[in-house]
């Protein structure tokens, strides 16, 4: 089954955990959905650091599920491991990189799946599958043992079928962690260009049926976060990945492009990005001053058809939110005119996990009534 890279057989009285296959496991092989790194695969000598508290829970891994090659695409194909079928429609793309994680949960195979956000690895296939995925702090969660695409935006974050599932687990990935006792009441919307409006009306009802206050915000610097988020991405994966290009054939063409492509990122085209991620983070920070979260879909239209090209920038409203390093929850909210769910963006302050949970559940309770 595409989902899983590899099944275990587990019993126990923890929850039902699946793990994106780039997190160690100790003795088994991470392969990072790619045959070249599987080619080379030992098994691992530890756990990742990030499976501590899971363990001490004593959750039943079910699980490595399957992802995006090497983590590197927002599709969720895989040309080596099959790619997983999306629960909602399996006509349409699971969302990558963490395709597997979302269609384990959403298709009731694990209680919890762990999966990792780059440039929204995590919201991109919880919008797809209409499950919910939390992205982050950048640096909250330890990536010791995890394999690596861009350390200075890589997260690791849970991903359920409801926000009690992803609660539960942030709570094996930091015991104790409770969600904020109040949620937020005002929080700024914002309003990129190119959103379907039937994915807009979304969500702005979603924000009232909550009863949300909403201030319309604008934030200057939104046009310059892709060119500072591809600088920074490419350079990196290039870095990490090179070596796995020495033999041809072993890494699938389109991902190999896209590796290769970091070659011609330069010196001065880095300094800039990280001048212009310094700008974005401070500009983030000072809108999340005037309001408690901002909101947004987490894509621009519904999950895409499988046999159609990539209709828009699946990424375009989730990685400048890897770029400022704030956290992110995406979590399904009713569409008019569709069986399929839209998806409901949240972005909190540095450290603000605790109330974007306690505000997302706000909001999933009110559209479910």
């Amino acid at each position: 089954m595409s989902t899983f890279i590899c099944t275990y057989e587990g019993h126990g009285p923890g929850l039902r955990l699946a793990v994106k296959d780039l997190i160690d496991l100790a003795g088994e092989l991470t392969t990072a959905g790619c045959r070249a790194v599987a080619e080379r695969a030992v098994p691992a000598a530890a756990d990742a650091s990030c499976m501590a508290g899971a363990r001490r829970a004593g959750a039943v891994v079910v699980g490595k599920t399957n992802l995006s090659e090497l983590a590197y695409d927002a599709l969720g194909v895989n040309h080596w491991f099959g790619t997983p079928v999306n629960p909602l429609d399996p006509r349409r793309i699971p969302g990558g990189s963490s395709s597997g994680s979302a269609v384990a949960v959403g298709s009731g195979q694990a209680d919890v799946a762990y999966g990792s956000d780059t440039g929204g690895s995590v919201r991109i296939p919880s919008a797809c599958c209409g499950t919910v995925g939390l992205k982050t702090t950048f640096g909250r969660v330890p990536l010791d043992g995890v394999w690596p695409l861009a350390q200075s935006l890589d997260t690791v974050g849970p991903m359920a079928a409801t926000v009690a599932g992803v609660v539960a687990g942030m709570g094996l990935l930091e015991p104790g962690f409770t969600p904020a006792a109040a949620p937020a009441r005002v929080v700024g919307r914002l309003r990129p260009d190119g959103v379907d409006p039937e994915v807009d009306r979304a969500v702005d009802q979603a924000l009232a049926e909550a009863e949300l206050e909403v201030v319309e915000l604008h934030l200057d610097g939104w046009s310059a976060v892709p060119r500072a988020f591809v600088a920074l991405i490419a350079s990196e994966a290039w870095r990490n990945d090179r070596h796995l290009l020495e033999r041809p054939g072993s890494v699938s063409r389109p991902i190999a492009e896209r590796v290769a492509a970091g070659a011609g990122i330069t010196e001065e085209q880095i300094a800039e990005a990280r001048a212009l991620q310094a700008a974005w983070q401070a500009e983030v920070e000072a809108a999340l001053d005037r309001v408690e979260l901002l909101a947004l879909p987490t894509l621009l239209g519904l999950a895409p058809l499988r046999d159609e090209p990539e209709p828009y920038n699946l990424i375009a409203l989730t990685s400048p939110f890897n770029l400022s390093g704030s956290p992110a929850i995406a979590l399904p909210v009713p569409t008019g005119g569709s069986r399929l769910p839209a998806s409901l963006q949240l972005v909190g302050p540095h450290g603000g996990e605790e109330l974007l949970c306690a505000t997302a559940a706000v909001v999933e309770a009110a559209v479910a009534r």
